[in-house]
């Protein structure tokens, strides 16, 4: 069994994806980062960078030896495609065009469409210069990813953790203000990956906790926006102190 913490964004996505494609059994562990679950200290011993996917694997076999735990969503899907065997090529050529078209995607694609989602949606002002910015790095990278395309059905050819990594950060491409009229192959993969019924059972889940509205709560934003290394340190024991006085 495994624990899996999970908030519906497109990097949880990535992980419930990979889960549900594999049909792993999974305990879901909700993290509610606009109410500050980033930051108890037992979520911070899993993912010390406050950030979740996260997952503990109870049975991961070989030579560890006990519980697993990871942080890091493409460091999870590289981890369970070796796991399982499945969407990770077994040739080294395959296995590194995966691996670099992951890496591409942790490096490229989802820092700058995240950046160019919070000027757009989440900023208080908008700024006309980050705005410009990130919609044509995040314009760019569609193109990237439309050549690739146009050679392959999928990103690295079969269907992998590769395409299971970039998919979700351009299914937001409308709430991104970025039309895929001129990246046809983006449109035809990016409907082809989610017409997969373990993508829609994936991207379902939580789909009833997020409210938007609560992003305009200043608690809220206060948890998910402008933190510095004292201001965690702060939430952390605040949460510490929470979680003692329930007891």
């Amino acid at each position: 069994m495994m624990d899996f913490y999970y908030w519906p964004t497109p990097n949880g996505w990535k992980v419930s994806i990979m889960l549900e494609e594999c049909a792993l059994p999974y305990d879901l562990k909700r993290v509610n980062i606009g109410r500050g679950d980033q930051f108890k200290p037992e979520f911070l011993a899993i993912s010390p960078n406050n950030r979740m996917p996260a997952i503990v694997d109870h049975d991961p076999g070989g030579t560890v030896g006990g519980p697993l735990s990871l942080f890091e969503s493409g460091a999870i899907l590289m981890y369970l495609a070796e796991k399982t065997g499945r969407f990770m090529p077994a040739d080294q050529s395959g296995r590194w065009d995966v691996i670099q078209w992951v890496f591409w995607q942790m490096g490229n694609l989802g820092p700058m469409a995240g950046q160019l989602g919070h000027f757009l949606n989440y900023a208080q002002e908008k700024l006309e210069y980050p705005i410009g910015r990130y919609q044509a790095e995040y314009n760019r990278l569609l193109g990237v990813l439309n050549r690739q395309l146009a050679q392959h059905e999928f990103i690295a050819g079969d269907y992998s953790i590769a395409d299971m990594a970039a998919w979700p950060w351009v299914r937001s491409h409308e709430r991104l203000e970025q039309p895929l009229d001129e990246f046809p192959h983006v449109a035809r993969w990016s409907d082809a990956v989610g017409a997969r019924p373990a993508v829609q059972r994936a991207c379902a889940i939580g789909l009833d906790w997020w409210d938007r509205r609560d992003i305009q709560e200043e608690k809220t934003r206060k948890n998910l926006f402008g933190h510095t290394a004292r201001d965690v340190e702060e939430l952390a024991r605040k949460a510490a102190k929470d979680a003692s006085a329930r007891r």
